[in-house]
C-alpha cells in the first residue's frame, strides 16, 4: 500500500464518501477508536513473517485489551455477517457505506443467529450507531492472548487501519493559528 502523509489520506478516505447522513464539515470526527481501554498494538497491517518461514498479509490491525474490555463499532452501520470460524473465531463484520469493517476474536456465542457478547446481542441486518457496543475482547479464533483484530475494507479493498486513526486525529486536532502561538 503507498504511504501518505495524514493529511492526505484524509482528504483521499473523505473523498471515499463515507457520510452516511446529513453533510458534515469533517465526519472523521464523528468516528470511534473501537477499544477504548486498549493497552497497545501487537500487529500492524501488511506483510508478517510466518513460523514455517514465509510471510503472510495481516489485513487489520491487532489492538491488544483487557480480556472482556467493550469494543465499539468505528461507524455507524448494519451488520452485514456473524463470524464463527478457526481465524477470526467470534466476530462480526459490520457494513457502513462503501466500508467493511470486520471485529474479530471477540468474547461470547453465536447461537440461533444471534451474537452475543459482552452484553451486546446482535443479528444478521441489525443497525449500530457509531460507538455502541458490539461485544467484548476475547482469545477466540487464531489467537495467543486477548486483543481484537479490527480489518476494515473501501469497496472491497483492503485498508491499513492506521490510515483511518491518522484521519480521525486529523480531524480532532486543534490547529492554534502562529499568530496565537505562545512564545
Amino acid at each position: 500500500m503507498a504511504r501518505c502523509i495524514p493529511s492526505a489520506c484524509s482528504k483521499a478516505l473523505l473523498g471515499a464518501s463515507l457520510l452516511l447522513g446529513p453533510a458534515q464539515a469533517n465526519p472523521w470526527q464523528q468516528a470511534r477508536f473501537p477499544v477504548p481501554q486498549f493497552s497497545g498494538y501487537t500487529s500492524h497491517y501488511g506483510l508478517r513473517s510466518g513460523a514455517s518461514g514465509g510471510s503472510s498479509l495481516h489485513r487489520g490491525l491487532d489492538i491488544a485489551a483487557p480480556l472482556g474490555s467493550p469494543v465499539l463499532s468505528w461507524w455507524a452501520g448494519r451488520v452485514e455477517r456473524l463470524i464463527n470460524d478457526g481465524s477470526c473465531g467470534i466476530g462480526v463484520a459490520i457494513r457502513s457505506g462503501p466500508y467493511e469493517h470486520l471485529y474479530c476474536h471477540l468474547q461470547g456465542t453465536i447461537e440461533q443467529d444471534t451474537l452475543r457478547s459482552g452484553g451486546a446481542s446482535l443479528r444478521q441486518g441489525s443497525w449500530l450507531r457509531t460507538g455502541e457496543p458490539l461485544g467484548a475482547i476475547g482469545v477466540s479464533g487464531r489467537s495467543s492472548g486477548p486483543h481484537l483484530h479490527w480489518g476494515v475494507k473501501l469497496n472491497e479493498r483492503w485498508l491499513d487501519p492506521v490510515l483511518l486513526l491518522r484521519a480521525m486525529a486529523d480531524a480532532r486536532r486543534v490547529e492554534t493559528p502562529i499568530s496565537q502561538a505562545r512564545p
